[in-house]
């Protein structure tokens, strides 16, 4: 069956960086859109990066344009967001999504405070 895991989240200074994956299985990885998104507590889930197939054309949520960088690795089945420069607004429980959403993975947690 598909199953999408995210890992790589933690605690992490301001201005810091992490790097979130998600695995992803099941299902014909390379033919399908990736996307992250976060949730922050108290607020709806949000768009943060999406990333298309084999072009692997990318798209960023203007808050995090400039600081995070999601790549992918039709190889390994993985989507990967690289996060600089990280502030205590990006606190949220990061999900990777496959295509439009049919998909979603548990989550994965990610702090930054001081």
């Amino acid at each position: 069956q598909v199953q999408l895991v995210e890992s790589g989240g933690g605690l992490v200074q301001p201005g810091g960086s992490l790097r979130l994956s998600c695995a992803a299985s099941g299902f014909t990885f390379s033919i399908w859109d990736m996307a992250w998104y976060r949730q922050a507590p108290g607020k709806q889930r949000e768009f943060v990066a999406s990333i298309t197939t084999t072009r692997g054309r990318t798209n960023y949520a203007e808050s995090v344009k400039g600081r995070f960088t999601i790549s992918r690795d039709n190889a390994k089945n993985t989507v990967s967001l690289q996060m600089n420069n990280l502030k205590p607004d990006d606190t949220a429980v990061y999900y990777c999504r496959r295509g439009n959403g049919d998909y979603w993975g548990q989550g994965t947690q990610v702090t930054v405070s001081s």
